[in-house]
């Protein structure tokens, strides 16, 4: 499922118009983009919850050579699923 896909489902589900739909998940996805890059965790029960990640810096290696490179650490966006979300899938 796509972006498009996922605008189409949520009209048809809250009965509202795709254009709605689309203004919804946009608000959505962009606060969840912001709330994570500010350091905060957002938690939809359930669901799951999406925060940021702390990497370490490590060494690996480059596959073209073997040559031993750093690895700088960075902060990734991550994601846990939550209980419920866990059981639908299985």
């Amino acid at each position: 499922m796509n972006k498009e896909d996922l605008v189409k489902a949520i009209a048809e589900k809250a009965k509202v118009s795709q254009k709605q739909s689309a203004e919804v998940l946009a608000a959505v996805l962009e606060t969840v983009e912001k709330t994570v890059a500010k350091g905060k965790k957002v938690t939809l029960v359930g669901f799951g919850t999406f925060e940021a990640r702390k990497r370490a810096a490590r060494v690996g290696r480059n596959p073209q050579t073997g040559k031993e490179i750093k690895i700088a650490a960075k902060t990734v966006p991550a994601f846990s699923a939550g209980k419920k979300f866990k059981e639908l899938v299985k």
